[in-house]
């Protein structure tokens, strides 16, 4: 079975920047970068904070975190992955900007490296669509959950030409950074996105309809559904952005179930991306906590 030993992501936001350091943790030498340099350049001390608040809840130890930062390098862009092993694209939510990636990836990367999508709603046979014929067959998606460096799940989902070994190899590979995967088909929003933002789209309403307040809400997924995270939590912590793109996805595949709520398209008109931008569903201080 192929091994994949030196990793490499494409995109520093919250998503890349967790995938960077699980796999660096797991003594992965990584790579990382994004389009905004200033965004990749404060990846070290961003993740040092998500470091220390693990050695605080015993995650890890001072020790395993010096050496995941020592495994993780910041370049310069996709230019520097030809030696990568596999490397994982997670940028924004939008195909076009996507197959970009993969297009300028395709011609660097070796013959017989695996290439992935983070993606968490765009169907994987579409966005192979940026890589040649030939490189299809390593070629997957690997739909990380927030926050990364807590959350076990990753769906993979082999796309209409993947090598059904490659994703044998990629799965194995995720085991051994203490990943749970599970194989999920090719489909618009895979499988549990969908069952996310049905559960997200049903909040919005009750918020619409103020039947309750989004703190009444979260309160509620979590001491009668038992979810560690409500969603309104959730959707601060992804952005409105993120969730109004996903909507927008799996609304064009599966019709007026997952129409945009219109209270949500007014949070995205309004910059309200709670810790990326501004105030969310709930307001925050400079300091990035909750008021």
């Amino acid at each position: 079975m192929q091994q994949f030993r030196t990793i490499g992501v494409v995109g520093a936001g919250m998503m890349g920047s967790e995938i960077a350091l699980v796999f660096a943790l797991a003594g992965h030498p990584t790579i990382i970068s994004d389009e905004n340099r200033g965004v990749a350049e404060a990846v070290p001390d961003r993740l040092r904070g998500v470091l220390e608040r693990g050695i605080g809840r015993g995650f890890w130890t001072k020790d395993a975190a010096e050496a995941a930062l020592a495994n993780l390098r910041v370049v310069g862009g996709p230019d520097d992955y030809a030696d990568r092993d596999l490397t994982i694209e997670a940028v924004f939510e939008s195909e076009p900007v996507k197959r970009e990636v993969f297009a300028r990836l395709d011609k660097i990367i070796a013959a017989d490296a695996g290439v992935a999508s983070n993606t968490s709603s765009i169907p994987i046979t579409s966005l192979a669509a940026g890589l040649s014929e030939g490189r299809r067959r390593h070629f997957l998606g690997t739909h990380f959950f927030s926050p990364v460096s807590r959350m076990q799940l990753v769906e993979v989902i082999p796309g209409l030409d993947t090598d059904p070994s490659y994703a044998d190899a990629v799965s194995d590979t995720l085991r051994g950074i203490g990943k749970t995967p599970i194989r999920v088909k090719d489909v618009a929003g895979f499988a549990i996105n969908r069952l996310l933002h049905a559960l997200v789209l049903e909040s919005i309403r009750l918020v619409e309809e103020g039947v309750c307040t989004p703190a009444d809400v979260d309160l509620g997924c979590k001491l009668g559904l038992g979810h560690p995270i409500g969603p309104f939590e959730l959707l601060d912590n992804t952005t409105n952005t993120l969730s109004r793109d996903v909507h927008e996805v799996l609304y064009k595949a599966y019709g007026e179930r997952f129409l945009p709520r219109p209270l949500l398209r007014q949070m995205v008109a309004a910059g309200y991306n709670a810790r990326k931008a501004g105030p969310g569903w709930y307001r925050y201080g400079k300091d990035g906590k909750r008021l």
